[in-house]
């Protein structure tokens, strides 16, 4: 494989900002970044409703944040709010709402080639998919703070060369990318499939997305 998968009983390292992430050296990361026009405020704010109502249901919220409230719950019950959200958002992503500028293919090679450019270097980059709204990949790091660089020197180099060929200023992506610790060889192989896939869920023709598969070397 790319990496190692996460390993509860090795060092776990974690930095908050607005969700938490999770890093663990040489484990393989999910990660999705997305255009910041790609999830309108008021549909954000929706989800947010949506999940204090979930956990009110079940008497955990009270005054407290959702994410707080979320510790409250079994891991169980976390791992079934975690699933069901993060499904609504990744279905509301493939309908590619939004600008969509990356659909442009020179705008997704630029993307696509700093995915790469420190492969092998400062981390092991794995399958990735560039879609019109968002990104999704696998990749390894040494470090939680490797990491946390490598995302923003990728979004602001990204942006500074798509504003500046498409003649705009401004924010290009949501600052904050959701990442997730691979947890074992079999959810893995289901996240490359579902990266190679992900065209299909939006009804994507050949050009409108950019995939590259990871092979070993």
């Amino acid at each position: 494989m790319l990496g190692q998968v996460f390993d509860p009983r090795q060092e776990l390292q974690i930095s908050e900002q607005c969700r938490p992430h999770w890093a663990q050296s040489g484990t393989i990361v999910f990660v999705t970044f997305r255009t910041f026009d790609s999830i309108p405020r008021r549909v954000v704010e929706r989800w947010e409703k949506e999940k204090r109502e979930w956990l009110e249901v079940r008497n955990v919220c009270g005054d407290l944040h959702w994410r707080q409230a979320l510790e409250l719950l079994t891991l169980a019950d976390r791992a079934t709010f975690t699933k069901y959200f993060n499904r609504i958002r990744e279905e509301w992503l493939d309908n590619c709402h939004g600008k969509c500028v990356l659909r442009d293919p020179v705008n997704a090679k630029i993307v696509a080639e700093s995915l790469l450019h420190f492969d092998g270097e400062r981390y092991r980059m794995g399958d990735f998919i560039v879609m019109p709204n968002h990104v999704h990949l696998l990749c390894a790091f040494h470090s939680a703070e490797e990491m946390q660089r490598q995302f923003d020197s990728w979004q602001h180099f990204t942006a500074a060369h798509i504003n500046n060929r498409l003649g705009t200023k401004g924010k290009l992506w949501q600052g904050e990318p959701f990442d997730h610790l691979v947890r074992s060889p079999e959810q893995y192989d289901y996240l490359r499939s579902y990266i190679r896939d992900n065209p299909k869920k939006g009804n994507l023709r050949e050009g409108e997305f950019l995939y590259r598969r990871y092979e070993s070397r």
